[in-house]
């Protein structure tokens, strides 16, 4: 019924051998509504001069065609790969190399846990991106988030550290290759060190922490609580000098 995809895991086996020697990795997150080309080429050289591990692209909402040019432009002027982060279904483009097939495991929402992903996966099948099958956990950071909105969920609560670390090992037995906890664009509150220890602690896949983190010093703080892979998105889009900075603290930590 389908044509064969490419089945090889470059990215995913990466950040697997990047775990196995401890090695700390960082994630860009890139909103292409947010960015325009000029603005977007004056961060890819920052990203590269930074040594930036991997480009996410997405966000909860796209109000444009902006997509296919933010992708064009990110492999244009970089051998940096490049991960969909997608907010919807649509969020599909071949120009990437990657995608995180995301299952919102820490939601009672049955179409972000496998409804939007049964109509994602003939897209997939047929596509070059390397599939990425990622259990997302939304975890509260002070004040409503966009991805909360949209989702429809009820993040798990900041000092619940046991329902998180349960949730995680529920994904990972369901055979879900990545685990991602998000504290939203644009968190109050960044996701706790003693929560991702937890977490970190009660799972072998790899760990990708996001969410106001807004600083090298914190960085560092969540590496050293257990994560594999730190996101930043929204202080970046704030303050580009960031991108530096927080970089070197994980590729130091």
């Amino acid at each position: 019924m389908f044509a064969n995809r490419n089945t090889i895991m470059n990215i995913y086996n990466q950040i697997l051998t990047d775990k196995k020697s401890n090695k700390k990795s960082f994630a860009l997150l890139i909103d292409p509504d947010k960015q325009d080309k000029s603005e977007l080429i004056t961060v890819i050289e920052k990203a590269k001069k930074a040594r930036t591990d991997y480009f996410f692209v997405g966000g909860s909402l796209l109000t444009n065609d902006s997509l296919d040019t933010c992708l064009a432009t990110l492999k244009e002027n970089s051998d940096i790969p490049v991960v969909l982060f997608p907010g919807n279904a649509m969020q599909v483009n071949d120009k990437a190399d990657g995608i995180l097939f995301l299952s919102l495991i820490s939601g009672r929402n049955a179409e972000m846990l496998i409804g939007k992903q049964v109509i994602t996966a003939p897209i997939l099948k047929q596509s070059s991106l390397e599939v990425l099958p990622t259990g997302y956990m939304l975890i509260d950071s002070g004040k409503p988030t966009t991805v909360s909105y949209m989702s429809n969920t009820t993040p798990i609560p900041a000092e619940k550290n046991a329902v998180a670390a349960c949730t995680a090992m529920a994904g990972e037995m369901l055979g879900l290759k990545l685990i991602f906890m998000d504290g939203g664009s644009g968190a109050q509150n960044p996701i706790s060190e003693k929560m991702i220890t937890t977490v970190s602690k009660s799972v072998y896949v790899p760990l990708i922490i996001g969410g106001g983190i807004s600083s090298g010093e914190k960085a560092i703080a969540n590496c050293k609580a257990g994560a594999d892979i730190i996101v930043v998105g929204n202080a970046i889009e704030k303050d580009e000098s960031l991108i530096e900075e927080i970089a070197n603290a994980v590729h130091n930590c």
